[in-house]
Parts: structure tokens; sequence; C-alpha cells
């Protein structure tokens, strides 16, 4: 791993967390003292970050953490309920049980963490779980989105989750589309996938929409 990967990994962390809020400018000189590096790699790190849209550069005042409308939310959302079920549908046929494996190691961590509630990890073990689903398809191309929607999404799943029943609903969805998936259930897997998603969205715009002022 690079600086660069290093500074990539630690600024998104930070912004997932909640560390670095929506609005928040980032000080690339203070970033580049904190993490014991150089400016360039700091620089590059940005660059990356903003690629995936969690900040943006403006001119005379440097890269900002992005803060997403509710508009932009559910359009993430949509797009997630459109690409990932259709990856399930192709990935589910070509399981096997390495696939199998690495997605019941990635749920049995996430589930620890719920029961732990620590939080900071929801998002995190989240777009890792979904991804392990549908790494079996092999549509690189598709997963790289939905990865970069998942990333944008994170900070607002660790939201969801903590509505009412979140936690429980988490639990019960993904422990199901892993079972619906060992069984070869692809429309159901497909169904629960797509249902999954819609709930979480509306769950964070009806949330969002009852701290509007």
């Amino acid at each position: 791993m690079t600086v660069a990967d290093s500074a990539t990994d630690e600024i998104r962390r930070r912004i997932l967390a909640g560390e670095l809020a929506d609005g928040t400018p980032v000080r690339q000189d203070a970033l580049a003292e904190e993490l014991g590096s150089s400016r360039i790699p700091i620089r590059e790190a940005l660059s990356r970050l903003e690629a995936e849209g969690l900040v943006a550069s403006y001119p005379h005042r440097g890269y900002v953490v992005t803060a997403l409308s509710r508009d932009e939310i559910k359009e993430l959302f949509e797009l997630r309920a459109m690409l990932e079920p259709e990856l399930l549908r192709v990935a589910i046929p070509r399981m096997t049980e390495e696939h199998f494996a690495e997605a019941q190691a990635v749920l049995d961590q996430y589930t620890a963490n719920l029961d732990s509630e620590d939080v900071h990890l929801w998002g995190e073990l989240n777009t890792r779980y979904h991804l392990a689903l549908y790494a079996a398809s092999e549509r690189r191309k598709t997963i790289e989105i939905v990865r970069s929607l998942l990333v944008n999404t994170d900070r607002y799943t660790r939201l969801v989750i903590t509505l009412d029943h979140g936690v429980d609903s988490a639990k019960d969805d993904h422990g199901g589309l892993l079972d619906l998936c060992r069984r070869g259930a692809i429309n159901q897997a497909v169904a629960l996938t797509r249902d999954h998603i819609q709930r979480a969205e509306a769950g964070l715009l009806d949330m969002l929409d009852n701290q509007a002022p």
C-alpha cells in the first residue's frame, strides 16, 4: 500500500465516520502533518476521493467535503435499486463455495458490529457485504459504479440502521439474501435486494423530511 493509498483510506474513513462533516474544508497541510507525509500523496488522495464524490474542489477554496441534497441522495438509492438486483441476478448462478464463504465472513463481522453498536463500521461492512454478493457476476464496470454508489451512501446507511428496528431489519435482510443465494432462488433474492434498498431510501428520506425546518 502506497502513502497515497493509506491517505485515501484514512480521509475516506473520517468522512464516512462523520469526523469530517458535510461542507467541511479539507486542509491539505494539516492532513499532511497529521498523517506524517508530504502534500503530494494528500493531493492524490483527495483527487481520488473527488472521483468517488466524497469531496469537491473549488478555486481559491481547495477541497470541501460534499453535502448531498435530498434529490441527490434519492438519485443514488434509485441507481442502486436499478443496478444491484441485476448484478445479483447474474452472480447467483456463478457463485461457488468460495464466494459464499467470503460473503459469510463479512456477514459475521457485520452482525457482530451491529450487536456491539460499533456504528463507525456499519457503512463500510454493508458495502463489503453487498460487493461480496455481486463479485461472481464479474461485471467489473458495473461493480465499480455500484461501489462508488455504496461509498457515497455509506454515511447515510448508518442513519438508516439507527432508525426503529433498523438493526433487526439489516440482520434479517442480509442473512436472508445469503440464504436465498445459497438456495439459487434468483427471483426472490433479486426482489429482496430491490426491496432492501428501497426501504432504506424511504426510511432515510422520511427522516430527512422530518428534520427539515
